[in-house]
């Protein structure tokens, strides 16, 4: 659900799943399929809005499922132990994503999230093309915060409609996920068990999630999650140095 209305759902589940002893690369893997199976949901929810974002598809669809295969490949090749050691500081800069959206928003020229009509700049599509390649490598090797760091590289280009945003946005993250996931799954990284029972919740989530998007106000939800990514990270770093 917050995952549909704000983003961050990644900062509960995958500490949920190390809660439960599941080693770090094998919660991140497991994660991230769960997710990106509950987001046909959100898509289903976002169905009157996908049409306007098809003009931006072919423009980013190639560059984010290129740098999703080339983070979950990095992920794989990344030692255990040393990603392990990565997880709190990974927890906490998807955090601070959060934290710093609205300087996001106001960056790319984006204050108005209630605006109909998209003012597009075409200088800026190059720009946005390379940020999104580096935010879909980021997805394919930890993913959390990758829908505000999207949200704001799309409105640097024009686009204001935040319904529209929102769409395209999950499209996105979606093909970065699935690529991942394909990934992941052939590396033998999913604990299916619990990737089965993630995945029920998710479809009812994400559906659920799309629907109160339209209805509430996301400003609630995001301090939620921040504060949550701010406890998880801090008792990650306290776990870390305290052994």
């Amino acid at each position: 659900m917050v995952n549909a209305i704000a983003g961050g759902g990644t900062l509960i589940t995958f500490p949920v799943l190390l809660f439960f002893k599941t080693p770090e690369k094998i919660a991140n893997a497991t994660s991230t399929l769960a997710l990106v199976l509950g987001m046909a949901g959100s898509l289903f929810g976002y169905r009157k809005h996908l049409a306007a974002a098809r003009l931006w598809l072919w423009r980013f669809v190639p560059v984010s499922v290129i740098g999703g295969l080339a983070g979950s490949i990095l992920l794989t090749q990344t030692n255990d132990a040393l990603f392990a050691k990565m997880v709190p500081f990974l927890i906490l800069f998807a955090t601070l994503i959060f934290l710093a959206q609205g300087s996001f928003r106001k960056l790319s020229g984006f204050n108005n999230e209630n605006a109909a009509v998209p003012h597009h700049r075409p200088h800026a599509i190059w720009i946005a093309i390379l940020v999104q390649v580096g935010v879909a490598i980021y997805g394919g090797y930890f993913g959390a915060g990758i829908g505000i760091l999207m949200l704001a590289s799309l409105g640097f280009i024009g686009l204001s409609n935040i319904h529209e945003m929102n769409s395209l946005k999950t499209v996105l993250a979606s093909l970065i996920n699935l690529v991942a996931s394909a990934w992941f799954i052939g590396a033998g990284l999913i604990h299916w068990p619990k990737a089965l029972i993630m995945t029920a919740g998710a479809l009812g989530g994400y559906y659920l999630g799309a629907h109160l998007a339209q209805r509430i106000a996301q400003r609630q939800v995001r301090r939620i999650i921040n504060v949550i990514g701010l406890t998880i990270s801090a008792v990650m770093f306290y776990k870390q140095f305290a052994k």
